[in-house]
């Protein structure tokens, strides 16, 4: 069998006769194969499960993988000091009682009593609960990949002399778990069944991990047929610690880019296991093209082609610009998927032997949770807006090895980063007050002056990505200096940001949306806006069904700012139901908005997730019920269960009704409502509702579904031609807290 290096290596005789030589790498091939599958599909199998008890926000996964690194990072270190300490026979017993433990707390289990606490801020909590379920198995799946790669280094197999051909073998199991999860697991299998399926493959994985440990025992390689790695690095180059900085360094770049992508399709579609995936995959995939034959070349494509990838998206991000999913998918993956390239590249380039395997693999585990500790931890207490997704993303430009590195630093280096930021600079203040339909397109198609500028010295990367940095850093300075937000705060549920346009209104947003906005004028206050006017569905229901002003109580999922509270009634109490304290610290802001100040004692705020607060209630009787929960521009699905209407319907005094706010730009929401309203024998009405160019100032167009017991409770919603009975397609699911498929309602196109 020949190296890569074209040398000869020689054979060896088979120690044990009984472990046939050809048997051995499909062994344990398979073997890590199996470990790293079974890692992969329960990090999703455990977020979904966790979701709902935080109301469904994008951190939820973050905190996930933090912890699944930590965990990683632990079984490596486990893994390196078995090998440094103990013998072979010492490190099997280890190995061996690692995999049996987790046997005990199998199938895992999230308590239905585990109730994060009320402060805000449930990362701890979160992670608690993790090493309490799924702790034990994932560590010694963590364990197992570095472990059995040097159990193998240590055979007389051929193939052993450079064990890291199987490290593909294991990224290839975790790609099949997390393409096959969306796709086949999450709409066929609910969620319990799920858990015990993994728990039974778990059980199997043992055994054959025992198996895989003892054939390599058995043909273990004889001192005197031990010969120097075809890989063998010179003497010279050895393991440093600038060298282990590299390797922390190269892997927590895409290891933060992968965070940060995944927030950004879960905060403006949905945090589903759809959209943690596919980030996660291709940084998977860029890892098993690293260690491949052709990583080389790879790297160069990645290397020439990663700037014309990221340069759109930087204007973009400057900008501000929504574009389809067709468009901003593909971008941000693309560009992610190169960087992660360039990264992997660098790092599999400067692997060791094999002697020092589990070292290597440790401080890759160490750059990767660093990664997720400064996205999910540092960067949220740091940062007031989510500026580490366009700062890593420099980084990692910078990391490019180029086709003309700079040997010194010039004038240059300083000169061009500068100019570019002042042009960027200048084009953002000129064309910012563009106004018309195509407002937009000429904005972006005047910054990319100077990112064609920057374009020119992509070439030399530390130059080309201080150029990038200049554009950011100037797009952000200029948009402030514009329109600065009169408050911003970041906390675990998301970015909220209180701004004052010239037209007259001050707006919350949550990330991208508006989640609330009322108008300056005196003569005005009192008027409730965007989704929310008399005009609009929600105006329209309140006046006509004719239960409301009867009954006392009133319940609404999700604050705002509060603009909800104008609707109360003589006598009547509104509850408000949300799950971050800031929102409600915004909302009673007097300085921002007086909606709940004006509301005063009638209006109360509970904490915490609506599903949990309402099922702890005493059982109190609302004459309605508002589902008007959003993190960002994505609905919480756990809100839209089977479960949840049921909650809901305990919850819902006699002639009652429930009404859910589905406006959304991706999410086709009606025929999942429209489903469970038939399987609860409801009667339902939906209205779009479309605001106009003759539409009064600060109205926002608005979707709107309508449930009650019957249709005498509809009252004149149920005549009017303005609210329609939803149509439920064939095939459309139910939706339980079991089983959702987000997939099935996606539209690629902003709606």
């Amino acid at each position: 069998m020949q190296s890569r290096d074209g040398s000869v290596i020689a054979s060896t005789k088979a120690v044990d006769a009984g472990t046939p030589r050809r048997t051995l790498v499909p062994l344990f091939a398979a073997t890590l194969f199996t470990s790293s599958l079974l890692m992969f599909a329960v990090e999703p199998i455990v977020a979904k499960t966790v979701l709902p008890v935080l109301g469904g926000t994008p951190m939820v996964w973050n905190t996930c993988v933090l912890f699944f690194q930590v965990l990683l990072l632990a079984g490596y270190a486990f893994a390196h000091g078995v090998t440094a300490w103990f013998g072979r026979r010492g490190g099997a017993v280890a190995f061996a009682t690692v995999l049996a433990l987790p046997v005990a707390v199998l199938p895992f289990a999230i308590g239905a009593d585990a109730q994060p606490p009320a402060n805000g801020h449930p990362i701890g909590w979160l992670l608690l609960i993790l090493a309490r379920s799924i702790g034990l198995p994932f560590f010694a799946l963590a364990a197992t990949a570095p472990l059995l790669q040097r159990r193998f280094a240590d055979t007389d197999d051929p193939s052993a002399r450079d064990p890291y051909f199987l490290y593909a073998a294991s990224n290839a199991g975790s790609l099949l778990a997390l393409l096959a999860y969306p796709a086949i697991v999450e709409p066929t299998l609910r969620l319990r069944t799920q858990n015990v399926a993994w728990a039974i493959a778990y059980g199997a994985f043992v055994v054959a991990a025992c198996v895989a440990v003892i054939a390599g025992g058995r043909r273990r390689r004889r001192e005197r047929d031990a010969m120097p790695l075809a890989v063998e690095q010179p003497p010279a180059v050895g393991v440093t610690w600038q060298r282990r900085a590299r390797w922390i360094a190269l892997a927590f770049v895409p290891s933060s880019l992968m965070l940060a992508v995944t927030t950004y399709f879960s905060t403006d579609i949905a945090p589903v296991p759809l959209f943690w995936i596919a980030p996660l995959a291709l940084y998977l995939l860029t890892f098993v093209a690293a260690f491949s034959t052709r990583s080389a070349s790879l790297q160069a494509v990645a290397d020439r082609f990663m700037p014309l990838a990221v340069l759109p998206l930087v204007t973009l991000m400057i900008a501000g610009a929504g574009i389809s999913l067709w468009g901003a998918i593909p971008l941000h993956l693309a560009a992610f998927t190169m960087a992660a390239l360039v990264c992997h590249g660098r790092l599999a380039a400067d692997r060791p032997t094999a002697t020092h395997l589990t070292e290597y693999y440790f401080w890759i585990a160490c750059g990767g949770m660093l990664g997720g500790v400064f996205n999910t931890l540092a960067a949220p207490l740091v940062f007031a807006r989510v500026i580490e997704y366009p700062l890593v993303l420099v980084v990692a430009l910078a990391a490019r090895s180029g086709r003309h590195p700079a040997a010194s630093w010039s004038w240059n280096d300083f000169v061009m980063p500068i100019g570019v930021g002042a042009v960027s600079a200048g084009f953002i203040v000129w064309l910012r007050p563009v106004a018309g339909p195509n407002a937009a397109q000429v904005f972006v198609a005047g910054l990319g002056v100077p990112a064609f500028v920057a374009f020119t010295q992509s070439r030399v990367p530390l130059r080309f990505a201080a150029c990038v940095a200049t554009m950011l850093v100037a797009g952000s300075a200029a948009a402030n200096a514009q329109g600065a937000a009169l408050y911003t705060s970041r906390t675990f549920f998301g970015v909220y940001r209180v701004t004052e346009d010239q037209a007259g209104y001050r707006s919350m947003y949550h990330g991208t949306t508006v989640h609330g906005m009322q108008s300056l004028d005196a003569n005005r206050r009192a008027e409730p806006m965007t989704y929310y006017t008399r005009e609009g569905p929600i105006g329209q229901a309140i006046a006509g069904l004719p239960s409301i002003l009867s009954r006392r109580q009133i319940a609404v999922v999700g604050l705002g700012v509060g603009t909800l509270a104008v609707y109360r009634g003589p006598g009547q109490q509104w509850t408000f139901f949300e799950i971050d304290p800031e929102v409600e610290r915004i909302a009673r802001a007097d300085d921002y908005f007086t909606y709940m100040h004006a509301c005063g004692e009638s209006c109360r705020v509970v904490l915490g997730d609506a599903r949990l607060s309402l099922a702890r209630a005493p059982q109190q009787q609302y004459g309605l019920i508002v589902l008007d929960a959003f993190s960002s521009d994505a609905i919480p699905v756990h809100l839209m269960t089977d479960e949840a209407i049921a909650l809901y319907l305990s919850r819902l005094a006699p002639g009652g009704a429930l009404a859910f706010h589905i406006t959304n730009r991706h999410l086709v929401l009606a025929p999942v409502l429209a489903r469970l309203a038939a399987h609860h024998r409801l009667a339902a009405r939906f209205q779009q509702h479309r605001a106009t160019a003759a539409t009064t100032s600060g109205q926002f167009s608005s979707d709107w579904m309508v449930m009650t017991r019957s249709e005498a409770d509809l009252g004149s919603l149920g005549a009017d031609p303005r609210w329609l009975t939803p149509r439920i397609p064939n095939g459309t699911p139910l939706w339980t807290d079991d089983f959702s498929n987000i997939v099935s309602v996606l539209s690629l196109t902003p709606r």
